[in-house]
């Protein structure tokens, strides 16, 4: 079975690969294992699952490195999906995160991302969650800054409220750049 993604105009497995805990929230860095990981989603490559989702902030870019090293050479395979605006570390021994939703963190964040997943587009990049000491305008014109520029096809909300949703839409609708794939929070 597969769904149609219009904001990239291509289908995917129903099913998609979320990439988090292969290296980070389930594990610690010294019992994680990499090898295993990416033979996990060359595995789910070879049997039609195409998006992967990871995240910046996941094992501080460690878990895009691994599905950057995963896809290399089956770029043309992949959905790959990311996300940013927020930050990692571990505070005694548990995963912290911390919201950065400004303009110049995302766009480090983008190219930073850009560079260890080892592509030249991220095709999804979603604002994992709405950094309240900004306005979402602001984050969100940087990411349709990013579009513009050619390193993100489509852009994505997590676990944000419905009005978050349709503000960051109203912004970017008229720009040809809508809201693409939204993660509502209940």
């Amino acid at each position: 079975m597969t769904r149609h993604i219009p904001a990239l105009d291509r289908d995917t497995a129903a099913i998609g690969l979320g990439c988090m805990g292969m290296s980070w929230a389930y594990t610690t860095p010294e019992d994680r294992d990499d090898a295993d990981s990416i033979e996990v989603i060359r595995a789910a490559l070879d049997r039609g699952i195409t998006l992967l989702d990871t995240s910046d902030a996941y094992s501080s870019g460690h878990n895009e490195t691994l599905v950057g090293r995963a896809i290399a050479g089956r770029r043309d395979e992949a959905i790959v999906t990311t996300k940013g605006g927020l930050v990692s570390s571990y505070v005694d021994g548990r995963p912290h995160l911390e919201r950065d939703g400004r303009p110049e963190h995302l766009r480090a964040a983008i190219d930073a991302s850009l560079a260890r997943l080892g592509v030249e587009t991220i095709d999804l990049y979603y604002l994992h969650r709405v950094d309240t000491a900004v306005p979402l305008e602001d984050s969100w014109g940087t990411l349709a800054e990013a579009v513009a520029q050619g390193k993100i096809r489509a852009l994505g909300l997590s676990e944000v409220t419905t009005d978050e949703a349709e503000r960051a839409h109203a912004y970017t609708s008229s720009r040809r750049h809508p809201v693409g794939v939204v993660a509502v929070d209940p």
